[in-house]
């Protein structure tokens, strides 16, 4: 009966601990990760490494390519001629 309510309470601690929120956000194929005094992030909100390397000049900062992009695993077909 013990190891029962154990097993119910370790449960349901893990059932109600918050989820972490995802890092990468997979609209955007590019990810600025920034170094702060107080630490560093990670902002993906970039359409091109151009884009992202004009946001990072001058700063602790680098761009990355995002692997949760929601377009990096399509598909393309190609055009045939006739």
């Amino acid at each position: 009966m013990r190891a029962l309510t154990w097993i119910i309470v370790a449960v349901g601690t893990i059932l109600t601990m918050a989820a972490q929120a995802q890092t990468y956000d997979p609209r955007y194929p590019v990810c600025l990760q920034v170094w702060t005094i107080s630490g560093s992030y990670i902002a993906c909100g970039y359409s091109s490494m151009a884009q992202c390397a004009a946001t990072a000049s001058g700063r602790a900062a680098q761009c990355l390519v995002n692997p949760y992009f929601a377009g990096a695993g399509r598909a393309y077909r190609q055009r045939q001629m006739y």
